[in-house]
């Protein structure tokens, strides 16, 4: 596929308007609290913005669409199980990290339990987050290297290279403000790829509906009856399973990950906060409707295909739109992957900062170092994230769907840690400790031998946390009255 002018004009346009963008809306930074809270100036609506783009990658993008092509709608059981765990958030992570005026997520761990939880929940974030959004900026570098005929890690480069000029320069405000434009941008990209199937089908909308009829395209609930329990459980994308999942993959994702938690301390209060984190449950539910429509779309014009569902879309992108508009859709995948790619640079060094840094720094550090020490963690993270993406260049499908899950192996155990923090009075460091270490070891188990489809780890992984952290309160308070 060759690229038009207009197409590369587009595209220029769109990378070197976003970073100075980036750098002129971030202002300038004197504080770290500036570099990674914003000031907490920023209004609710923008912060909720942000959070949609945050947690859209390209591999939302062009899986989703994918999804519907291949099955139906019914992924958008999961989407309302998004919104109710961020009522969840809302209502009772928020409030508990309002009190303390927290930094990062990972602060409450420290005042609850002690500096070694804090530091463990922190380092497991760390090793997570660097190696999911490095699968996820490997995958953006699979389109974008067939459609600009550049090499992986050109790919890579590029899109690093930019999301690092407004991270390093505009800190959490300068990303907020891009992510506010760049989720216009990837969703009006969706759209108006939508637009152009549809004039190209002989009979519009009603040749959408037709085909989608014949092929049960639109059903959205599934009972997941059929088949027993154990398929029950191995469906990731039943009503019971869907809601569920949704719901404790989002409250640990906007409840517990640096990545969301940091951009709702940037919110002016915690009534802002409140309103972002629910208000982006709302339009999560309407993005993901919008992509699995494009994939009934999809279906519509191609009917059934031997390709790949993640193939499908980009491969309509390569073969059937025009220039201009090919341009615009190209300009979508790096605004979805640039939006993630930012918010992972400046949560990292938020979390390595605030949480190992200076926590375990014993001399006094004026803001002027501190600041200085948070950019030159930006730039080693982004270094870190490229190193990544690159080792993920000759994995095979396995792999890369093990990475893609990693944070499964990881959200379990931490959001178990939280709620025995929030609503176990007895638990204590030890019994946290205990707790997340054997919910992580549980999930590495649940995982491997496959018994239950993605859908439930969160919440199995909960589960477990929750159970041997009561157990070792309970060991403990019987050691205690033994010796007594």
């Amino acid at each position: 596929m060759s690229l038009s002018s207009i197409d590369y004009i587009i595209i220029g346009v769109y990378l070197i308007g976003i970073a100075l963008f980036g750098i002129i809306s971030g202002g300038k930074q004197k504080t770290t609290e500036d570099y990674f809270a914003g000031s907490k100036t920023i209004p609710w609506w923008a912060v909720c913005f942000s959070i949609v783009a945050a947690e859209t990658s390209t591999l939302t993008f062009i899986s989703v669409p994918g999804l519907a092509y291949l099955t139906n709608l019914n992924f958008l059981q999961i989407a309302f199980g998004f919104l109710l765990g961020r009522i969840v958030v809302a209502f009772v992570f928020l409030p508990a990290y309002d009190k303390g005026g927290l930094k990062t997520a990972y602060t409450y761990l420290e005042e609850r339990f002690g500096k070694k939880t804090r530091l463990f929940a922190a380092i497991v974030f760390l090793f997570t987050r660097i190696a999911a959004d490095g699968v996820r900026l490997f995958a953006t570098a699979i389109p974008l290297k067939l459609m600009l005929d550049i090499s992986y890690p050109t790919a890579i480069v590029i899109i690093a290279i930019i999301s690092l000029i407004y991270t390093y320069t505009g800190g959490l405000k300068g990303i907020i403000w891009v992510d506010v434009i760049q989720m216009f941008i990837y969703l009006g990209g969706a759209i108006v790829a939508g637009i152009f199937i549809l004039n190209l089908l002989p009979n519009g909308i009603d040749s959408v509906i037709n085909a989608a009829d014949k092929a049960h395209k639109f059903s959205i609930i599934n009972l997941g009856f059929q088949g027993g329990v154990k398929n029950f459980f191995a469906q990731p994308y039943t009503l019971l399973g869907g809601i569920l999942g949704g719901m404790f993959l989002s409250m640990a994702s906007h409840g517990t990950d640096q990545l969301i938690v940091q951009r709702l301390f940037a919110a002016r209060n915690l009534k802002d906060g409140q309103k972002a984190v629910i208000g982006s449950g709302v339009i999560i539910i309407f993005q993901f409707a919008i992509f699995l429509i494009l994939g009934v779309m999809l279906y519509a014009y191609y009917g059934s295909l031997n390709v790949r569902s993640d193939e499908i879309f980009p491969m309509f992108i390569i073969n059937v739109l025009s220039h201009g508009i090919r341009g615009i859709i190209i300009a979508g995948l790096f605004a979805a992957a640039m939006s993630t790619l930012a918010a992972s640079m400046s949560s990292l060094s938020s979390s390595t900062v605030l949480d190992l840094y200076l926590p375990f720094t014993k001399k006094e550090i004026n803001e002027k170092k501190k600041l200085k020490t948070s950019r030159l963690f930006t730039i080693i993270w982004a270094v870190l994230l490229i190193l990544s993406a690159v080792s993920f260049m000759e994995s095979s499908k396995a792999v890369v769907e093990i990475a893609l899950s990693i944070a499964s192996f990881t959200y379990g155990g931490l959001l178990g840690t939280f709620l025995l923090g929030i609503f176990v009075k007895k638990a204590k460091q030890n019994s946290a400790l205990f707790g997340f270490i054997f919910g992580i070891l549980t999930m590495i188990v649940v995982i491997s031998i496959h018994i239950v489809a993605w859908t439930w780890f969160t919440l199995i992984g909960v589960i477990a946390t929750l159970i041997f952290g009561k157990i070792f309160i309970a060991l403990h308070s019987n050691n205690r009255l033994q010796n007594s």
